[in-house]
């Protein structure tokens, strides 16, 4: 089985590569090529350039007479390859959208409808929820921001595709080879290492977490479950951690007890997102996350004892 990655050099794929190289439950001989334009000038997968079933190339995922070539060879096109997060979208609009929307459009038009599609969509795009009441799948879109905008475009290309599955991701924590500091959990927790202190807005708007592992292992379980799970989303998070910021918090507090957060009395979060998420339908395909959230919290300790600044970032 080949394997296409983009943007497989980044936070998420730098984890997932290797996943899928050397986890014993994958078919045998999956052979992953990775494309990337490595703009964060790290390295993330030099461990496994000795490996005969590891390829990488340089490139850009715009570039679209690299992308046919690339896509002709693969069974399997996993496009991580995206400007990340409403910050970083919002300081590069054009990039933001030919990236995370053009390319997609391009890419869908090259496939055979033999050659599967396993992609990442931000649960980002539900953008205010409906309170109490948990987003579906079947819950409308309705994102705040134009990263959002462009995941929830990017997904209508990738579900008209015959052999295609969409994975709604919850907010990504932990370690990676190509670390990020910016995302919630982990900046929360790097501030709390750091400063010993934290500024909140919104302190009661709701997200949903995952460990950055488990969104690796529901790419390898996708894989492995393809047919009965094609053709349709899954929101991928984790179900005890549909929590505030503030609880998020006070349970990073209980394993720094130096930590001291306060509430803005005014100002906002430029991101609005409040929202909680059923994972229910994933679950029922048999997959269910291994890293809680306090696992993630230990972890991110240990790892900014040696990470001391903040060039891990998508800012």
């Amino acid at each position: 089985m080949k394997v296409l990655i983009t943007g497989g050099a980044g936070y998420l794929g730098s984890v997932l590569v290797e996943m899928l190289l050397t986890d014993l439950d994958m078919p045998g001989n999956i052979e992953v090529t990775v494309v990337d334009n490595l703009m964060y000038g790290q390295a993330p997968l030099n461990h496994l350039c000795v490996r005969s079933d590891f390829n990488v190339v340089r490139g850009d995922v715009r570039d679209l007479p690299l992308m046919q070539e690339l896509i002709s060879t693969a069974d399997v096109i996993i496009p991580l390859a995206a400007l990340v997060g409403a910050p970083l979208c919002e300081n590069d609009q054009i990039a933001a959208t030919t990236t995370n929307t053009g390319a997609i459009a391009a890419m869908m038009q090259k496939l055979s409808p033999e050659q599967w599609v396993i992609a990442p969509i931000s649960n980002s795009g539900y953008g205010i929820g409906q309170g109490s009441k948990a987003c579906t799948e079947d819950t409308p879109m309705l994102p705040v921001s134009l990263y959002g905008m462009t995941k929830v475009e990017a997904e209508k290309y990738i579900l008209g595709h015959a052999n295609a599955i969409s994975l709604r991701l919850a907010t990504v924590f932990g370690m990676s080879p190509r670390m990020r500091i910016d995302l919630l959990v982990n900046d929360f927790v790097h501030r709390a290492v750091t400063d010993r202190a934290l500024t909140l807005f919104e302190p009661g708007h709701m997200r949903n977490f995952i460990h950055i592992r488990d969104v690796a292992r529901a790419f390898c379980h996708t894989i492995v479950n393809f047919d009965k799970m094609k053709g349709q989303s899954y929101n991928v998070g984790l179900s005890t951690a549909n929590i505030s910021k503030e609880v998020l918090c006070e349970k990073i507090r209980q394993h720094v007890p130096e930590f001291v957060f306060t509430t803005a009395p005014i100002g906002k979060d430029p991101d609005q997102r409040d929202y909680i998420v059923s994972n229910a339908k994933i679950e029922a395909s048999g997959f269910h996350p291994a890293y809680s959230l306090d696992d993630g919290i230990r972890e991110l300790i240990k790892g900014y004892s040696m990470l001391r600044n903040t060039r891990y970032g998508n800012n």
